[in-house]
């Protein structure tokens, strides 16, 4: 998996990473007991702080979505092997819609965003 941050991104570094894990995910492409490259590495190779891959990997253990085993590293979780299937599907539609309206990729996540934010999400 190859992760990259964009540092003229208005998201901060940590949650890029942070969200590019959770895609692949959801996308299959990450399955669980699959090992996350090592922070100190990670850090290195995109010239980053170590501490700004440390948040990362922290913030989607407290999601429930890796497990962090000293020794072992950052590895995917179990309930991380969830059906995204109908997830996909609404994604899909939202897109076809999103597309339809000519809306600006920045606009329907907009949308998206506050729409999971107002059910608590």
């Amino acid at each position: 998996m190859l992760l990259r941050v964009d540092p003229a991104s208005p998201d901060p570094l940590f949650v890029q990473l942070a969200d590019q894990v959770r895609a692949a995910v959801a996308r299959g492409e990450l399955e669980p007991g699959t090992r996350l490259p090592a922070a100190r590495d990670l850090a290195a190779s995109l010239e980053i702080n170590l501490h700004t891959v440390l948040h990362a990997y922290q913030d989607l253990r407290d999601e429930g979505l890796i497990e962090l085993r000293r020794g072992r590293g950052a590895v995917v979780a179990a309930p991380a092997a969830l059906d995204y299937a109908p997830l996909h599907d609404a994604i899909d539609a939202v897109v076809q819609v999103a597309r339809a309206l000519q809306l600006a990729p920045e606009t329907a996540t907009s949308l998206l965003r506050g729409a999971l934010a107002k059910d608590g999400l």
